[in-house]
């Protein structure tokens, strides 16, 4: 026996608009705890990706979540993002309020996951064309 679905619109429903990416962001291809791909490049090492076409991938912090400090973050208070992705590694940690201090400051956002969901989380905001860095934690 056959199912068939008779899927229709609504006659009053707008159609759906499908955008193309708002952006040519550098954009994360590949991640594993030891590396992440943008573009085509693999890091080895912390980084930080901007949707901002002026910053270009490179490398961030150590390699430790126990050695980050403020000065890992402030400069990023003046570059323009309005959103900062923090991914804290294999597991969530969260930012000691002080190293963020800069950011909240000037207004912007910080959000904190680990390195895989930040990875996956600046890939979406990018293409839409949003002003947002991921400072990216790879532990060695």
């Amino acid at each position: 026996m056959s199912q068939t679905s008779n899927c229709q619109t609504p006659q009053n429903a707008p159609p759906m608009k499908l955008q193309p990416d708002k952006s040519n962001a550098p954009m994360i291809h590949a991640y594993d705890p030891a590396w992440i791909e943008v573009n085509g490049i693999r890091y080895e090492r912390s980084l930080s990706v901007s949707s901002l076409p002026e910053i270009h991938p490179s490398a961030w912090a150590g390699a430790q979540f126990e050695t980050l400090t403020q000065n890992d973050f402030s400069p990023w208070a003046h570059v323009g993002v309005e959103l900062i992705l923090f991914g804290s590694g294999k597991k969530l940690r969260f930012a000691k309020p002080h190293w963020l201090q800069d950011l909240i400051g000037r207004g912007i956002g910080v959000e904190t996951m680990d390195t895989a969901a930040a990875c996956r989380t600046y890939n979406i905001l990018a293409s839409e064309g949003r002003k947002v860095a991921a400072l990216l934690l790879i532990e060695s």
